[in-house]
C-alpha cells in the first residue's frame, strides 16, 4: 500500500512551488484515499503523476459511485470537487501546472466561475420624457411591463437569447443591451458600448422635454456567477449575482435612476443655498438688502418645485413593486439604496430645503416690513398734504375776508 502512495507523494515534496491553496489536506486526502482502492488508481509502481492540457471538474452527483466509498472524502453532495484526470508516463517524474482549469457542471457545458461584467451606465439630461410616444416609435423593442408600475419603460434591442431556464438574458460576452427610461428623464443603459450610447440617448431625446444645460452621468457593474454560493454579493462599485433577468434589470435600474435624478436635484438646492450664502454674506457686510421681491418668488417655486419632482416624479419613498414580490430582488434593492445611500441624501437634501425655507421666511418678512414701511410713509405723505390743502384754504379764506 505505502509503495503505492510513496510516487505521489515524494512528487508533491519535490515542487515547493505548489502550495497554493488548491492543494489543501482535503484536496489531498482523495488521491491518498484512492490509494486504498485499485480500481480507482492504477497500480504503476515508482510513477508520478503528471497533468496534460486540463484539469476537468466534476460534481459529486455526477459521480455515484463516489458515494459508497467508506472513507472519509471531506464533500457534501452537491459541492463541486475537483478530481484529477492525469495520463500516467513512467518518464514524468515532476507535476505541470501551465495549463488552462475547465470545469464542467451536470449538464456537460463549460461553467465559467465569473463571467465577463456588465456594465451599467445612468444618464439624466431631461426633466421628462413621453413614455407613450417613445413606445409608440419602439414597439418592437418594447418589453411589456410585470407590475403597476406606470413611470418607466423597458426596450431590449439586439440578441436576445436565452441561455437558461430560469429567465436570464445573458448578456455578458453578447450584443444583447437594454434600455430603461423613466418619465422623470432619467436613462439606465446595460451591456451597451461607450461609442453606441449616443444613438440611444437620441432615441429618448426626441420625445424629451425640459433639456439640461448638462448631462448628469453615473456607471456601474454587474457580474454574473453562478456558483456563487448566495443570491447577490456586493462589492466596490459593482454588485454579483449568480444570473441576471429582466426582473433584475428593473430593480437595478430603478434605484440607479433614482440616484442619478437625485444628484441633480441636490445640485439645484446646493445652488440655491450657495446663493443664499452670498445673500447672507452681503447683508453682513453692507447690512443692506438689494433682491427684488420678484428674483425671491422664484427662489420660493424653484424650491418647492424641487421638492416636490423629488418626492412625486422619482417616487423615493415608494417600495418598487418586484421587490413586493420577490424576496431576492427585494434583497437588490435594498442593497442598492443603502450603496447609494438614497436615504441619507433626501436627509440632506431636506436640511439644505429648510435651510433656504428659513431664509426664504426671514427675506421675505424684510421685504414685507419695507413694503410696510413704504405704505407707512405714503400715508403720512398723503396726510401731510392734506394738512397743507387745509392750511391753504383757511389762509386763502382769510385774504378773501380782508
Amino acid at each position: 500500500m505505502w509503495r503505492t502512495i510513496d510516487a505521489p507523494l515524494r512528487t508533491l515534496r519535490a515542487r515547493p512551488s505548489l502550495s497554493s491553496p488548491i492543494f489543501s489536506p482535503s484536496t489531498v486526502r482523495p488521491i491518498l484515499s484512492q490509494a486504498h482502492h485499485p480500481h480507482l488508481l492504477p497500480s504503476q509502481p515508482r510513477t508520478s503523476f503528471s497533468f496534460h492540457r486540463t484539469l476537468i471538474c466534476f460534481r459529486t452527483a455526477a459521480i455515484p459511485s463516489l458515494k459508497s466509498i467508506p472513507y472519509d472524502f471531506d464533500f457534501n453532495l452537491g459541492s463541486l470537487v475537483v478530481r484529477c484526470i492525469s495520463s500516467f508516463s513512467s518518464s514524468a517524474h515532476t507535476l505541470e501546472w501551465n495549463d488552462d482549469v475547465s470545469c464542467y457542471g451536470n449538464n456537460g457545458s463549460v461553467e465559467e466561475d465569473t463571467k465577463p461584467s456588465i456594465p451599467v451606465r445612468a444618464y439624466f439630461f431631461s426633466t421628462s420624457v413621453d413614455l407613450r410616444g417613445l413606445v409608440e416609435q419602439n414597439k418592437l423593442n418594447f418589453i411589456p411591463p410585470t407590475s403597476r408600475m406606470t413611470n418607466y419603460v423597458v426596450f431590449k434591442f439586439g440578441d436576445l437569447s436565452v441561455s437558461n431556464g430560469l429567465g436570464a438574458v445573458c448578456l455578458s460576452g453578447r450584443d444583447c443591451c437594454y434600455m430603461v427610461v423613466f418619465q422623470y428623464g432619467s436613462i439606465v443603459l446595460f451591456n451597451v458600448p461607450e461609442h453606441e450610447v449616443d444613438g440611444f440617448l437620441k432615441i429618448v431625446q426626441k420625445h424629451a422635454s425640459g433639456l439640461l444645460p448638462e448631462m448628469r452621468k453615473d456607471e456601474y457593474e454587474v457580474r454574473e456567477k453562478p456558483s456563487l454560493n448566495t443570491w447577490m454579493q456586493g462589492g466596490l462599485d459593482y454588485i454579483m449575482l449568480q444570473y441576471l433577468n429582466i426582473d433584475g434589470i428593473r430593480t437595478i435600474g430603478s434605484v440607479l435612476g433614482q440616484s442619478i435624478a437625485l444628484d441633480y436635484y441636490v445640485r439645484q438646492v446646493d445652488g440655491m443655498v450657495a446663493e443664499f450664502t452670498d445673500i447672507n454674506r452681503e447683508m453682513e457686510t453692507t447690512g443692506k438688502f438689494k433682491m427684488q421681491r420678484k428674483k425671491l418668488f422664484q427662489l420660493v417655486g424653484k424650491a418647492n418645485s424641487n421638492l416636490a419632482d423629488v418626492i412625486l416624479k422619482l417616487g423615493l419613498f415608494e417600495r418598487y413593486d418586484i421587490a413586493w414580490k420577490d424576496a431576492k430582488y427585494a434583497q437588490i434593492w435594498e442593497y442598492l439604496r443603502d450603496e447609494f445611500e438614497l436615504t441619507q441624501r433626501f436627509a440632506s437634501l431636506d436640511f439644505k430645503l429648510k435651510f433656504v425655507e428659513h431664509n426664504i421666511r426671514f427675506l421675505q418678512e424684510i421685504l414685507q416690513n419695507r413694503k410696510s414701511d413704504f405704505l407707512e410713509w405714503l400715508i403720512i405723505a398723503l396726510i401731510g398734504a392734506e394738512i397743507l390743502l387745509s392750511l391753504y384754504d383757511i389762509v386763502h379764506r382769510s385774504a378773501m375776508n380782508l
